[in-house]
């Protein structure tokens, strides 16, 4: 019996080689070569047996060899395919249940409670902990103007469901007719006028990639506003990153750099998060799944929290791809519930 994965048959053989060198990889966080993986009893395999298969493995893409190494490591689809194939939750212990929900009880004020969510995630997991505080109210685009104020000067103005009204001048490269630039404004209110903010920043990039009406300066201008009003980075808190040292190799701390900038900058990072809004349940970003250049070395493993039934933010963790994701799915998971549950009580 094998197994499909993008067009390739995996088989029940190959899928145990693969769980046990990412078991491997995941507490060892070294490549792991044929020899390592044909003393696992278990396999009952020779280590040119094992060897053969793993350059199978490797054709399909889900495991790599780093540098010089002769061993291999798992790729971000052979990363996928083990934690979907074999990751069940390992559940958090009571008495961790039970310190969790006492600290959220303790706490009377609901912003204190919910910043306090990533100092509790990350020192559970030994990870990063992550919480996007609760977003009030769904922007949605209601309208887009375009208005000529001289031959290469226009201002934008944005209305948005609120009432709130945004504007800009803005300098184009060429000059614009009023009858052009109130045909724009019809065609982006028409295509993206009652669309949540969320969605229309990706909307408005392919739109640009797209752009048979020559007006990329000003979809770019619309896109860049609508991108500063979701994006409120005071209400991204990080805690725990101090964890990311003990759990890479100290070869790897100047790849830490990035990613710390990351975080101070904020705005990837929310705009990654504000996808986890719609999941049901805890979701996973497995390095290059981000789409974030910066973060294909890790992982992000976060869950949307309520409240009074409603989703109003996020909480995960990010740490390095090798992470214990049966643990840290479960951590996640309990500690969202667990969040929704303190705010539900405080109202």
């Amino acid at each position: 019996m094998g197994y499909d994965c993008d067009g390739t048959v995996i088989t029940e053989r190959s899928l145990a080689i693969l769980k046990s060198l990412v078991d491997r990889y995941i507490r060892e966080g070294q490549p792991v070569g044929s020899k390592a993986l044909a003393q696992e009893s278990h396999l009952m395999l020779s280590s040119a047996s094992i060897r053969s298969i793993m350059a199978d493995l490797e054709a399909a893409g889900l495991l790599k060899s780093p540098h010089t190494s002769a061993g291999r490591i798992p790729t971000t689809k052979g990363l996928r395919l083990f934690i979907d194939h074999f990751v069940t939750m390992q559940p958090m212990l009571q008495q961790e249940i039970e310190q969790v929900r006492q600290q959220f009880e303790a706490e009377s004020d609901v912003q204190q409670l919910i910043a306090n969510a990533s100092l509790l995630i990350s020192n559970v997991t030994r990870l990063a902990g992550m919480v996007t505080m609760p977003k009030r109210e769904q922007l949605i685009l209601k309208h887009v103007e375009f208005l000529r104020l001289s031959a290469h000067r226009i201002l934008v103005v944005l209305v948005f469901n609120n009432q709130e009204v945004q504007n800009r001048v803005i300098h184009t490269n060429r000059g614009y007719l009023r009858s052009e630039l109130e045909q724009a404004g019809n065609y982006l209110t028409a295509h993206f006028g009652g669309k949540d903010l969320l969605n229309v920043r990706d909307a408005l990039m392919q739109e640009m990639k797209q752009d048979h009406h020559n007006i990329q300066e000003m979809i770019r201008t619309v896109m860049e506003m609508t991108e500063k009003t979701t994006t409120h980075t005071d209400n991204f808190l990080l805690s725990g990153e101090i964890h990311l040292l003990d759990a890479v190799e100290e070869s790897s701390y100047q790849q830490l750099k990035p990613l710390f900038k990351a975080f101070y900058e904020k705005r990837d990072m929310v705009h990654l998060l504000d996808r986890v809004l719609q999941a049901d349940g805890v979701k996973l970003f497995i390095g290059e799944e981000s789409g974030y250049k910066v973060l294909d070395d890790y992982s992000i493993v976060a869950a949307p929290y309520s409240e009074n039934g409603r989703v109003v933010g996020v909480l995960g963790v990010i740490g390095p791809t090798r992470m214990h994701y049966d643990k840290v799915i479960s951590v996640v998971d309990v500690t969202a519930k667990l969040l929704s549950q303190a705010l539900n009580m405080d109202n």
